[in-house]
């Protein structure tokens, strides 16, 4: 079992990570010990009876399995191999799982790293909203062995009701990659005709309902653009242009070693980046619509 010490570690409890870790406490009944820099989540947590570890190695010390819920895969290099980091900390046996999203190289390296000291990393980036989070309705794309992958899937249930092996280490990162790239595209797409629409004469709502019941429907209309776009409610503390232009870019770096251009990646691209330099960088990323919007009138 995953469980043997019934501990658990968290760290990073930030947009995604919070209700998450929450689940976690709630669902499995196990003892959670988290860490974050910032105190609030974790007083929050506390309610749920999630300990505050102190520390990194407060954290991985006890713990069979350690989450990972940080913005980025420089911030997981980091946390990684810090002098008091991850990797200073770890031993034989125990499982790190990155729930965010990574470049693939770098996850596959951490993972020889990890390995040189008898312990397993894996990744396993979350897919869907902070709704989804907070609900424990989340998507997961694992890349691991399928042994490390079962002693992690009970945990996993807490928060995920969509949970799939992907092959091995790194592939988790492809997935979630490539989900990610292929939602900004369809986003920008709706945001386009909704602009049509508009200018001819059509309600927003009139097309996206009548978008929802034909061909076009997608979890992009029904969320991000029935949520975001219709509403034009672009809250800070979600998941923020920038966070959206960090995840292209791993996009584009996989087109790059594919050898594929990505000419729909690199118009979104475009728009991301336009909407940071527009003031817009800390919004929710479907803001792109009011770029649009300022374009046409």
């Amino acid at each position: 079992m995953a469980t043997e010490t019934g501990r658990v570690g968290f760290i990073g409890l930030g947009v995604m990570g919070e209700p998450i870790c929450r689940n976690l406490a709630l669902k499995t009944k196990l003892d959670v010990v988290a860490h974050d820099l910032d105190p609030r989540p974790l007083e929050r947590l506390a309610a749920q009876g999630v300990r505050n570890g102190g520390s990194v190695r407060g954290v991985v010390e006890g713990a069979q399995v350690v989450f990972l819920s940080l913005p980025s895969g420089e911030a997981m290099d980091e946390l990684a191999r810090a002098a008091d980091g991850l990797l200073a900390a770890i031993r034989a046996g125990q499982i790190v799982v990155d729930l965010g999203t990574s470049p693939v190289h770098a996850t596959r390296r951490l993972a020889q790293e990890f390995a040189a000291h008898g312990a397993s990393f894996i990744d396993a980036p979350v897919a869907r909203t902070r709704a989804a989070a907070e609900a424990g309705t989340l998507a997961v794309m694992v890349g691991a062995e399928p042994e490390a992958f079962e002693r992690v899937k009970p945990l996993l249930a807490a928060f995920a009701t969509d949970i799939s092996l992907c092959g091995t280490v790194g592939c988790g990162q492809v997935l979630k990659i490539l989900n990610n790239m292929l939602l900004f595209q369809n986003v920008l797409a709706l945001c386009e005709a909704k602009a049509i629409g508009e200018c001819m004469g059509v309600d927003p709502k009139v097309l996206f309902d009548a978008l929802a019941h034909g061909s076009a429907d997608s979890f992009a209309l029904r969320n991000h653009g029935m949520e975001a776009v219709l509403p034009d409610h672009y809250p800070l503390k979600a998941f923020s242009v920038r966070y959206a232009r960090k995840d292209l870019g791993y996009a584009l770096l996989l087109g790059e070693e594919a050898g594929i251009g990505l000419d729909g990646a690199r118009r979104v691209e475009r728009f991301f980046d336009a909407a940071i330099q527009a003031g817009f960088g800390e919004h929710y990323w479907p803001v792109v619509s009011r770029l649009i919007e300022r374009r046409h009138g």
